[in-house]
């Protein structure tokens, strides 16, 4: 009996491995982000389409060295926040497996066209939300001193605290679901976007653990389907992490889109989502809420959940 455990234990193991490879190669079978990703992306609803354009802002770069796995901090934002007496909400950014910020920069510099400051590293490991942790501190330290490193600080006041959302893909999206829960910042987050999250028996058998039923930001949850590799968050697995969530959340399921596209997929709507929930944009809140919500007619999205009160 114990040869057999033994064996069976082995092949676990083996098999964990050979899934936390595959994640890997999902999230990083693609190069860097093109400037123009979002050129091929197709949209089925006007609002969609207007949130995947440009915002009306010009967006500036900006990054500082970090310690341990994060290597730096990367910031992307409106440009005009080195001139203007004004706070600015915020998007923290998880990234997926073997996924590195600076391969989504194209991504963020659309986020803080809309009016954000995006900030992410270059960690690989994000599942327990400490990235996100770091961030936020980070940000702190920005906002509090008028000067840093002898240098004039931009930032100097200008974070929007009671504005803060999150996003992150697969085990990024993980890395969502325990930064908004499970660490000490986790009541600064407002808005929470979590695409194609590790399902949870996969994320057990990772030891990636997370507690959906302590959620209490709104939250978007977002998958593929139909794109042949499903089984990273099924339906059935999206559901499941959708029924234990005790506040407002809306749950969608892009068509023909495979684990890896839901990174990018539903830009326009992760920025309407962000949109309404940081900036109360009533014109993105009817992408999702009210009795004709633009998801509910979009033929490019299925199992669409919405329980928002």
């Amino acid at each position: 009996m114990k040869k057999v455990l033994k064996v069976m234990g082995v092949a676990l193991l083996v098999m964990v491995i050979l899934i936390g490879v595959f994640l890997f190669w999902l999230t990083h079978r693609d190069a860097s982000l093109k400037e123009n990703y979002r050129d091929e992306i197709q949209t089925g609803g006007a609002l969609e389409a207007s949130y995947l354009k440009d915002g009306p802002y010009a967006a500036s770069y900006y990054e500082d060295p970090a310690f341990q796995v994060f290597e730096k901090y990367e910031i992307s934002y409106p440009a005009e926040l080195e001139t203007e007496n004004k706070k600015y909400p915020v998007i923290v950014v998880c990234n997926g497996t073997g996924w590195k910020g600076s391969l989504s920069k194209a991504q963020h510099k659309f986020y803080a066209s809309y009016g954000f400051i995006v900030i992410a590293t270059e960690e690989t490991y994000s599942w327990n939300g400490f990235g996100a942790e770091m961030c936020i501190r980070h940000l702190e330290r920005l906002n509090n001193y008028q000067r840093l490193n002898d240098k004039e600080n931009v930032f100097y006041q200008k974070i929007d605290f009671d504005h803060v959302g999150i996003i992150g893909h697969s085990q990024g999206g993980v890395g969502v679901l325990n930064a908004i829960t499970n660490t000490e910042h986790k009541s600064i987050y407002k808005a929470a976007v979590a695409l194609s999250p590790t399902n949870q028996q996969l994320a057990e058998a990772l030891e990636w653990p997370y507690h959906a039923d302590q959620i209490t930001a709104p939250i978007l949850l977002v998958s593929g389907a139909g794109g042949g590799d499903d089984w990273v968050v099924t339906g059935e697995g999206l559901k499941e992490i959708y029924d234990q969530i005790p506040g407002d959340k809306v749950m969608m399921r892009r068509t023909n889109t495979d684990h890896g596209r839901t990174a990018t997929a539903e830009d326009g709507y992760i920025m309407a989502w962000f949109m309404w929930q940081l900036q109360d944009d009533e014109e993105a809140a009817r992408a999702f809420a009210g009795k004709d919500a633009e998801i509910q007619r979009n033929p490019l999205y299925q199992d669409i959940q919405i329980d928002l009160k």
